[in-house]
């Protein structure tokens, strides 16, 4: 799904759609994510209406259930002056774009249809915004480390992100950006996949560790909390060394704001 055009002659009136996984456990991606769009110029609200978008009910099976989900998060972001939605993770906005229309179609009303359109078609994710939208890759960062970037099943699959990552992260001076081999394969998390089948879920992971290990970067990085969660938790308790880091905080590092260990979220320590 492409998203482009011409900027308005006003900057835009942005939501942040932080996730509850985001919330919860890895704020500072999404903190990170307010803090590029307002250095951009743009308007950054948070409607503390919004929750959970559903995605972890509908791939369990529990699909009518979420209807309530989907209309709270249609309301939510309803205001017509909000101009996007943008979300530092890749899974929760393939959800809201590929998953919401269908279930409100399939158990809601037509309103509840409506509302679903409405909100799925200025949800973003944080690349698709800044290259397609905003149309801008060199976002002024630094980031003087040595780091390889891991694509999400969601980006890459559901909303077809394609190399926009590749173009921002490239653009970061100082950075040593390191291809990953195999990197159009899963980190094996999926979510309830990796409880219902651990042992499938583990060998997945392993590969994936070792192919990051691989390329000696100092960082992985990502746009997907849930990924870099499971990778950092398996690369933490083999003592690698690497640090997870999801990519907006390193968009968001600058010369003058650099980031620093001590305010990751992803920190060995808590993914022990």
């Amino acid at each position: 799904m492409a998203h482009t055009g011409q900027l308005k002659e006003r900057k835009h009136a942005n939501c942040t759609f932080s996730t509850c996984i985001g919330d919860a456990l890895f704020p500072d991606a999404h903190k990170a994510t307010a803090l590029i769009l307002s250095r951009l110029g743009h308007e950054v609200v948070f409607p503390e209406e919004q929750t959970c978008c559903g995605q972890m009910h509908i791939n369990t099976g529990y699909q009518k259930e979420t209807l309530g989900m989907i209309r709270s998060y249609a309301d939510a972001f309803a205001d017509p002056s909000i101009d996007y939605v943008v979300s530092a993770s890749g899974s929760c906005v393939g959800a809201v774009r590929e998953q919401h229309v269908k279930i409100a179609d399939r158990f809601g009303s037509s309103a509840d249809v409506d509302g679903a359109k409405k909100a799925s078609q200025k949800t973003l994710d944080l690349p698709e915004f800044l290259v397609d939208i905003e149309q801008r890759t060199d976002l002024g960062a630094f980031f003087p480390h040595k780091v390889t970037y891991h694509d999400s099943c969601h980006g890459l699959r559901f909303l077809k992100l394609g190399d926009r990552p590749y173009q921002l992260l490239s653009k970061v001076e100082g950075i040593d950006l390191v291809p990953l081999e195999n990197v159009e394969e899963c980190c094996g998390f999926g979510g309830t996949f990796s409880l219902k089948n651990p042992e499938v879920s583990q060998a997945m992971v392993s590969d994936k560790t070792r192919h990051v290990k691989d390329t000696e970067a100092e960082y992985l990085t990502g746009g997907d909390s849930s990924c870099l969660m499971n990778i950092g938790g398996a690369l933490a308790r083999q003592r690698s060394g690497v640090r997870v880091l999801h990519m907006a905080e390193i968009l968001a590092s600058t010369k003058e704001h650099p980031w620093t260990p001590e305010t990751a979220a992803y920190s060995k320590e808590k993914m022990l």
